[in-house]
């Protein structure tokens, strides 16, 4: 593996991050498992940063990508492509917004650079709201919209960005509060934002903040925010490339957890769609996706052989009841750590929902961020089996844990014993 790192280094860029101090080579991939280059087994709790969403080598899936392969790979968005306008339709079903359009691309960062295109076109302005301790991508539009220091390499932007309470809810100056008082908090905190400034185009929030260590408001907080954009005409982006397709059990999209105040303006995706092939996309109603008044095209988005695997993948969550299985195997799971982490003086929390769980490490006894906890439970679970992921705004002391949602009991349980033990190399 040595000889393959040696040339890993000598011609891909330093900040292109591997993991673990001996990285790992994954050759090939099955159910919930995946082998490395020496043939070693290991239960995967990562899911490639929740991409493989229901399962690795799924038969409906490869089976999908084969057929289309041995017809044709690629035309591009110039002529019509029915693998597209099928999965089109059917997302934009699902998505819950009026009179939906749906654009292609192919990836999360794409896709939200793509939003804010949108967004700043149709509201003639080029300033955004994000939450602080966010992440949206890794183009020079999203990482200027990105509240996490430790991922964004440039306070240089096209845009003017405006940081927003209310992404991390343990945290920060209004912790101590009710959940009531937190929204109020955060909602006052909005308003006086706004009353310093005019004319924003859009709110971009992920639901479940993903990089940012799995944090999340209360149910609600992002209706309340809306009421307030909706006064001021201002455009409401729902991250959803990590949250999306029934992950967190409870819901379909992360918005439907602050439903009240209806759909978002403009939703974007990715990630487990394509269950690893690459797909990204944006949902926005019709007036906000046709107000680009320029010729655009797609060549790689929404290319018939991810369309394929795309329409396959999702018809195959949605007959086996994915997002219920991540709802009750998820709730299984969350309590099984729960319990691995009792006693252990390095956690200062766990939370989550479905399959979307993040344990944040600190130093025994204060509130700072311990990354090298995080580093010694992950060299440790992988030891034993077990792969899985790290985050957060604190320098990434935060694990997190997001297995494909076709995880059976049997298998949430071997995983959360693997990382108790894990656990208590602490």
């Amino acid at each position: 593996m040595s000889g393959l790192y040696d040339r890993h280094k000598a011609v891909i860029p330093d900040w292109v991050a591997l993991y673990y101090k001996d990285p790992l080579e994954i050759t090939h991939g099955e159910g919930r498992h995946v082998w490395d280059a020496d043939g070693r087994r290991y239960l995967d709790f990562f899911g490639g940063i929740l991409t493989t969403m229901t399962a690795h080598a799924l038969p409906e899936v490869t089976k999908a990508v084969a057929e289309q392969a041995g017809r044709i790979i690629h035309s591009s968005t110039l002529y019509l492509n029915r693998p597209m306008v099928e999965l089109a339709e059917r997302i934009a079903g699902l998505s819950g917004i009026p009179d939906a359009r749906v654009f292609f691309t192919t990836s999360g960062t794409e896709a939200n650079d793509t939003a804010l295109l949108l967004a700043t076109a149709y509201r003639r302005s080029n300033q955004i709201l994000a939450m602080r301790n966010s992440y949206h991508g890794r183009s020079f539009s999203t990482v200027g919209i990105t509240g996490n220091r430790a991922w964004s390499p440039t306070s240089l932007s096209p845009l003017q960005t405006l940081y927003v309470h209310g992404g991390v809810r343990t945290r920060g100056p209004y912790a101590q509060y009710t959940d009531a008082q937190f929204i109020e908090a955060c909602v006052a905190d909005l308003e006086d934002l706004l009353g310093h400034t005019r004319d924003v185009a859009a709110l971009i929030a992920e639901p479940v903040q993903g990089v940012g260590g799995f944090t999340a408001p209360p149910d609600g907080l992002y209706a309340a925010f809306r009421r307030v954009l909706d006064r001021h005409g201002i455009l409401w982006i729902s991250d959803e490339v990590q949250t999306g397709w029934g992950r967190t059990g409870e819901h379909f999209w992360g918005w439907q957890a602050h439903g009240q105040a209806g759909p978002p303006d403009i939703l974007t995706f990715a990630k487990g769609i394509g269950n690893g092939m690459s797909v990204g996309g944006v949902v926005a109603r019709a007036d906000v996706m046709n107000c680009v008044d320029a010729n655009s095209i797609s060549t790689f988005g929404g290319s018939p052989i991810t369309m394929a695997a795309g329409l396959a993948n999702l018809s195959y969550l949605l007959e086996h009841d994915l997002q219920g299985n991540a709802r009750r195997v998820g709730g299984l799971l969350i309590e099984r750590i729960r319990a691995a982490c009792a006693g252990v003086d390095a956690v200062r929390e766990v939370r989550g929902r479905g399959l979307m769980i993040g344990i944040e490490l600190t130093e025994p006894g204060t509130e700072r961020a311990n990354p090298d906890a995080a580093a010694t439970v992950l060299e440790a679970a992988r030891e034993n089996g077990l792969l899985i992921g790290k985050g957060g705004g604190h320098n990434t002391s935060i694990l997190r844990i997001a297995p494909p949602l076709s995880l059976t009991v049997a298998e949430a349980e071997e995983g959360a014993a693997m990382l108790e033990a894990a656990l208590r190399e602490l």
